[in-house]
């Protein structure tokens, strides 16, 4: 059964077209200020953390010396709030002089100069979110070139103070505004979110011609009930979404929140994994500068961001919701690979769920496995074996799964072959 579900899936894939900027074939990464830092203007009183250039200064100064770069973060997104609250004299959009005193353009030189992008906000109304200049129907191919001009790598547009008219031009409009100035700059498009992010309204065929990626849900929070509404969204019409997403156009379910104050570590690796499936970008949404080991160590596990920028560009879904609060998430991978990840929404205490490969549908055979968080391999399990997995409350387990046969080397992310506690044959 399970191959079957990826041949069609594959075959889904490569008849819906994708955005042809050449961009984003693999799930975003990087960092992002809205939830950690929000509409905070305040630099007389809180200059370390209000929205100017010195705050996506020292973020990209972090993603450049803390290892970040290199493991795919490399996006340095600014969010609502960098504008001036009135245009320049010929009509165009500008920073705030104070909070932003270089400029974008000198911001996105700082940015590149250290191996990184730099993303952008914009709002298809005649407001941002925020209060700040929208980009009007009239206005779309003004900003779009100041934009390029201003060598910006990624545009968000959101959709505060717009309507469905006005959304159904203008997206599509600035899909086309951006590639006629020829600087590539993916695309993040807000439009289903403001449309609830569904058929009719939404066609995600469309979405996947003019769209890298796109905002299907409400805003994420900090806290562990914000990710299970999200995660619950997603999985209830997954068979909607799912086929959406492929390589160059994405579900974005929103920042990661790890390394903020909501959640517990057992949850911070939930959200971490249940994105990784999800093929969801990943752009946290933290202070770099202050990030605790803890959350820094989940952020960068290799084993969880390889699964997530799999090239195949499968995104996974809910397999089994069990009455015992346990459900299980498949991604098919490449090279006959798969990750598997065991979540509890449990809150007593840690469940020992037992059940096979086989009762997840995996075709007959021996296969290797490596525990994600763990960082170890398991021994090899055939597919009729039971196995036991212990899950913490509101935590999981997250399998790599490969056939014995095609593991010929050892993953890159493969740091130790020892047996892990979390596993019980």
């Amino acid at each position: 059964m399970q191959q079957t579900v990826v041949i069609f899936l594959l075959a889904f894939s490569s008849a819906t077209q994708a955005l042809d900027n050449g961009l984003m074939r693999t799930p975003p990464m990087g960092w992002l200020a809205w939830e950690r830092f929000r509409c905070d203007i305040d630099c007389e009183n809180d200059p370390q953390n209000c929205i100017s250039e010195v705050l996506f200064r020292d973020m990209a100064d972090r993603l450049a010396e803390d290892g970040w770069r290199e493991l795919g973060y490399v996006y340095v997104n600014i969010d609502d709030c960098w504008a001036s609250k009135s245009r320049d004299t010929q009509g165009r959009l500008q920073a705030d002089p104070k909070r932003f005193p270089g400029g974008i353009a000198k911001l996105a030189r700082y940015v590149h100069d250290r191996g990184l992008k730099l993303g952008i906000y914009g709002d298809l109304g005649t407001y941002t979110c925020g209060g700040y200049p929208g980009t009007t129907l009239d206005k779309i191919e003004t900003d779009a070139q100041t934009f390029a001009e201003w060598e910006v790598d990624m545009l968000k547009l959101d959709g505060c103070y717009s309507n469905a008219t006005d959304q159904e031009q203008g997206y599509p409009r600035m899909s086309k505004a951006l590639n006629a100035t020829g600087r590539p700059i993916g695309y993040s498009c807000s439009w289903p979110a403001y449309q609830g992010g569904l058929p009719p309204k939404i066609n995600y065929t469309l979405l996947g011609e003019i769209c890298n990626l796109w905002r299907n849900y409400g805003d994420i929070e900090d806290s562990w009930d914000s990710i299970l509404n999200i995660v619950d969204w997603f999985a209830k019409n997954q068979d909607i979404l799912q086929p959406a997403a492929g390589p160059g156009r994405w579900n974005d379910p929103d920042m990661l929140v790890i390394g903020d104050f909501g959640l517990s570590m057992d949850q911070s690796r939930s959200q971490m994994a249940l994105w990784a499936i999800m093929a969801a970008p990943l752009f946290m949404s933290n202070d770099l500068r202050t990030l605790n080991s803890g959350a820094r160590a989940i952020l960068q596990n290799k084993a969880a961001i390889a699964i997530n920028q799999d090239p195949l560009g499968i995104q996974g879904r809910c397999l089994i919701k069990e009455s015992n609060g346990i459900e299980v998430f498949w991604r098919p991978l490449s090279n006959k690979a798969s990750a598997l990840v065991f979540f509890s929404r449990r809150t007593d205490m840690p469940y020992r769920y037992q059940t096979s490969l086989k009762v997840l549908d995996y075709t007959p055979g021996s296969y290797k496995v490596y525990d994600v968080f763990m960082e170890k391999t398991m021994p090899t399990l055939k597919d009729t074996t039971e196995f036991v997995v212990s899950i913490n409350p509101s935590g999981v387990v997250m399998w790599y799964v490969v056939p014995s046969a095609e593991w010929q080397e050892q993953p890159k992310f493969h740091q130790a072959i020892v047996k892990a506690d979390s596993f019980i044959v």
